[in-house]
């Protein structure tokens, strides 16, 4: 897959908007539309995790629709945590991105950007003082 192609799936995945997974045994965040700006989901999911035997605490921020959940790892497994986001409607891991697939993102990103300003940088100086300098200031 060529760098345009991943860049269009990245981009894609986030005009769906940012559902987010990050994990490390003992703690998960989640990003979700569901969640953001929802007063009744934020008390519904405190409600739900709040019987699953093994959760310590969650954090679930409104206004970005973030949810940090840590947990007792030998007890309960980020599956399950993130089964139960699914089953109520507030998560769809097929369309979250992970941490590496978003700094991998922005890493295209900005190498596309530098090879832009890289080769503008060569064209202009290629074409400086030349007829053709006039016709690319009006492309």
């Amino acid at each position: 897959m060529d760098v345009n192609s991943k860049l269009n799936t990245y981009n894609s995945k986030l005009k769906m908007m940012s559902y987010y997974i990050h994990n490390v045994p003992g703690r998960l965040r989640v990003k979700s539309p569901a969640i953001k700006n929802n007063a009744i989901a934020v008390d519904e999911l405190k409600m739900a995790l709040s019987t699953i035997e093994g959760i310590a605490t969650t954090d679930i921020n409104l206004i970005t629709g973030s949810l940090l959940v840590n947990y007792n790892p030998k007890a309960v497994k980020q599956n399950d945590i993130v089964a139960v986001l699914e089953r109520r409607g507030y998560f769809d891991a097929s369309r979250a991105m992970t941490q590496d697939e978003y700094l991998q993102k922005a890493a295209l990103e900005a190498g596309q950007i530098v090879g832009r300003a890289v080769l503008g940088s060569f064209v202009e100086n290629a074409l400086k003082g030349s007829p053709l300098a006039i016709l690319t200031l009006l492309i």
